[in-house]
Formats: structure tokens, C-alpha cells, sequence
């Protein structure tokens, strides 16, 4: 065979999404401010080799997909078809738009958003020596099979063994002529298109290729807690070598509580930059980031003297340290309006400068969001709050181009902490300056919706 054929590749987005419970099809699920299925495509649109792309979903839902995609930034996006009542009668469907029986065709779940390039790569190689593929990894569980009384009747050894993924990969022509073998059998059954193969052509080799683990399918709804954790790891919006800290010159900052601590060198770390910064807090400026009236006359004097805004930090936080049964009232409220009311407060007010500059919102949370500690409870609650905050506005505010992250910075040197904890031994803390510069880099990424862990090491 030769690999001069057209590469299409089609991607399955006929779920309903039952399990994930949200009540939309999960391909449409926001994580890391996009649509799962957006993720997808703009991966498999912006592969070189990949000369057109082929939607096939649910009817329904197609309206609702056109809403969210750029037809500019998925260019090889050339039809959206409705699928089929099963998976089978939709890669039937999706053989009649795909042309040539040389074609090489990549079938690939729309909720697998981690597909990379490697593994598109090695299906197109593939399937010039091969005329069908499987993608597929090893599996780190012993896979056991049972009979009908549900206990052990084969254990086969693992080495052998493999869990499937996708893209699955043919020739136009030879996955043709499996289904028209099939639909000659009236107890045709598959749960997928290599299995077609394998049952209705026994003579046809299926080459497998190797998958990751990362390459996941977003199923059950904690797989979409596990798919936002791989978008902030695979996402290279704070390493050095992706973003240039150059390109916050004259950028219009706003930092709430930038006269210590990391808010300081935020606003110090900014400035160096370029950037121009206006900070206010309590000690600096009297504005009381519980007030909306204090809020609204900072933000007026920051529109009043920077002619907009484009970057919103708010570092503002107060760590008390008291069982729930013997806080006192007082410092239960300035807890839960500090950590928790304030940062919304100011998400509304800044929102209409934001929107007009399609820019960034940053709020700061701890490592006491992901457990409650004794001792923590309000903390580590408001703490949670702003992450569920911060992962809202993302999706809330994604159409209008503004960006919500947060930042999630490990011990920090901060007075803050060191009145709660008193001295502690330096390497095992960050510094601020080291907080303030992931800030930076973070804004300057195309993360949206992200806690970014920020660490010693």
C-alpha cells in the first residue's frame, strides 16, 4: 500500500451522556473553559496530516455544537452529520461521506480529548502496511473472566492483554466490506468497528498501536474531576519555554491586596514587566474588598487612570486558626467574607472592564481546598469555594473571552503565615516572587478554568 490516500478523520459524538448526569450531552461538558469535544477537534484539526474532519452526533445536539465551534479555527471541520440509532449505523453513515475505498479513514470518540499527535501519527503509518488498526495500551489489572454464575472461569495473563481506546483506523474499503459481510448475519452484534473486522473478515491482520493512559474516555462524571486534573498538567501555560514574560508590557493590571505578600510581588513582579499596575488593600488605600461600594470606587479610580483593565488579581485572604465550637462570631464572618464573598464581589464589578479587554481574572486559593483540616474548617471551605468560584465564571464568562484561573501556591513565606505558624525552615517554602511569576505565566497561557499548583520543586 501506498500513503499518498486522504486522511479523514470522524469523530463519534453520539452520546447522551447519562452517566455524567449533568444533564447535556457529555461531549459538551466545559473543562478547561471548552467543550470537551472542542478540545478534540482543534487536537485532530491542527494535525498536519489530517486533510479533513467528519462530525457525526446526535441530531439533537448538532445545534448546540454549532454554537460552540469556530468554523475558522477548525477549518478542516467539513460536515456535521447526525449519527445513527447505534455506533455501528453510524460509522455506516459515516462510510457513505468518506469517499475512496483507499482513503484512510481515523474513527475517534469526540470524549477522548487527550488524542495526541503521536498516536494519530502511528495510525496514518500504520494503515500503509495494514489495512485495519486498533489503538490500545497494556493493562495494568488482572482481567478476569467469569461464567454465568459470576465466578472465575479464566484468568489469561496479562501480557497478552490489552485495553481498547481509540482512534480505530482503515481503509475506507476494507471496513466496507466488514459491514456488508455483517449485514448478511442477522445476529450481528459489535461494540466497535475493529470488531467488525476481526468477526466478518478473519483473514484481515489488525494491527495494534500503542495508546496512553492519558488517552481517556470521559464516561462517568468523575472523569470529568480527572480530565481537568490532565488538561492542568498537559497544559504548558506556566512553563518558561511556551510563554514570554515580555508580552505583559503595558498590560492594564488591577491587584487586590498587593501591599505584602504575594500580592506585593505580584505587583512588583508585573511591573517589572511592563505591565501597569495599580494595587489596592485595607492598610494601603482603606478599600475594604468586603464592601461592594469600596470595591466600585477602586475599580473606577483604576478605569479613571489606567483607560481600562486587562489582568485582575485578587490575592486578599485571612487564615484563622480556631475550632468552629470557639471562633469567635466576628472572625467567622471576616473569614467567610475575605476568602469567599469578597472575590465575587469583585468579579462582578470588574466583569464589564474585563469583557471589553478579553481578560483575565486570578483568584487564589490553598491546598486546604482539596480537605477539610481540624482547626481549618472555614478556611479550608472558603478555600473550596473559590476553586467551584473560579471553575464557574470559566464557563460563565467563556463566550465573552475573559479567563478565570486560580492559583494554588504551596507553603508560601508570606506574613500571613508566618503569624499563624511562626518561623519555618526556608526550603521548605515558597517564595513569593516564585507565586507571582506563575501568576503571570498563567495569565499569559490560554488556561481558563484551571487551579494551577504551584510547588517548591
Amino acid at each position: 500500500m501506498t500513503s499518498s490516500s486522504k486522511n479523514i478523520a470522524v469523530v463519534l459524538a453520539g452520546g447522551v451522556g447519562e452517566r455524567v448526569g449533568l444533564g447535556i450531552p457529555k461531549q459538551l461538558i466545559r473543562i478547561a473553559g471548552k467543550p470537551i469535544m472542542v478540545h478534540t477537534l482543534e487536537t485532530i484539526n491542527d494535525h498536519p496530516r489530517i486533510d479533513e474532519v467528519i462530525v457525526m452526533m446526535h441530531e439533537d445536539s448538532i445545534p448546540e455544537l454549532e454554537k460552540v465551534i469556530d468554523r475558522d479555527r477548525l477549518h478542516k471541520l467539513s460536515r456535521t452529520l447526525p449519527g445513527g440509532a447505534t455506533r455501528n449505523d453510524t460509522t455506516l453513515r459515516a462510510l457513505d461521506a468518506v469517499g475512496a475505498d483507499d482513503t484512510k479513514v481515523l474513527f475517534h470518540d469526540a470524549v477522548r480529548p487527550f488524542i495526541d499527535d503521536r498516536i494519530i501519527d502511528d495510525c496514518i503509518d500504520a494503515l500503509d502496511d495494514y489495512s485495519a488498526v486498533d489503538t490500545a495500551i497494556v493493562s495494568a489489572d488482572t482481567i478476569i473472566r467469569v461464567d454465568a454464575d459470576d465466578c472465575i472461569d479464566q484468568m489469561p495473563a496479562r501480557a497478552v492483554l490489552r485495553r481498547g481506546q481509540t482512534p480505530q483506523a482503515f481503509r475506507a474499503g476494507t471496513i466496507r466490506a466488514a459491514y456488508a459481510k455483517a449485514a448478511e448475519d442477522p445476529d450481528f452484534a459489535a461494540t466497535d468497528d475493529c470488531g467488525v473486522v476481526f468477526n466478518y473478515l478473519p483473514g484481515t491482520p489488525i494491527k495494534v498501536v500503542e495508546g496512553s493512559s492519558e488517552n481517556m474516555k470521559v464516561t462517568e462524571a468523575i472523569d470529568i474531576a480527572f480530565a481537568d486534573k490532565i488538561f492542568q498538567m498537559r497544559k504548558k501555560g506556566v512553563d518558561a519555554d511556551t510563554v514570554d514574560l515580555a508580552d505583559l508590557a503595558g498590560k492594564r493590571v488591577v491587584v487586590f491586596g498587593g501591599s505584602y505578600g504575594i500580592g506585593l510581588s505580584i505587583a512588583e513582579g508585573f511591573a517589572e514587566n511592563g505591565s501597569v499596575v495599580k494595587t489596592f488593600s485595607r492598610s494601603a488605600t482603606g478599600t475594604d474588598v468586603r464592601s461592594r461600594k469600596s470595591i466600585r470606587k477602586a475599580v473606577d479610580a483604576a478605569v479613571a487612570e489606567l483607560g481600562g483593565i486587562d489582568i485582575v488579581v485578587i490575592t486578599a485572604g485571612v487564615l484563622t486558626i480556631a475550632p468552629l465550637t470557639t471562633i469567635k462570631k466576628r472572625d467567622m464572618v471576616k473569614t467567610i467574607n475575605t476568602n469567599l464573598l469578597a472575590p465575587a464581589i469583585i468579579a462582578r464589578e470588574v466583569y464589564p472592564h474585563l469583557e471589553a479587554s478579553h481578560g483575565d481574572l486570578v483568584l487564589f486559593t490553598s491546598s486546604s481546598y482539596t480537605r477539610g483540616r481540624a482547626g481549618y474548617s472555614l478556611y479550608s471551605a472558603t478555600k473550596a469555594g473559590v476553586v467551584n468560584l473560579t471553575q464557574a465564571l470559566s464557563e460563565e464568562w467563556a463566550d465573552s473571552g475573559v479567563s478565570v484561573n486560580c492559583i494554588n501556591p504551596q507553603r508560601t513565606a508570606t506574613p500571613m503565615r508566618t503569624a499563624a505558624f511562626g518561623d519555618e525552615p526556608a526550603d521548605t517554602l515558597l517564595t513569593p516572587e516564585k507565586v507571582a511569576e506563575a501568576t503571570a505565566r498563567t495569565v499569559l497561557s490560554e488556561l481558563t478554568g484551571q487551579v494551577v499548583d504551584v510547588t517548591v520543586r
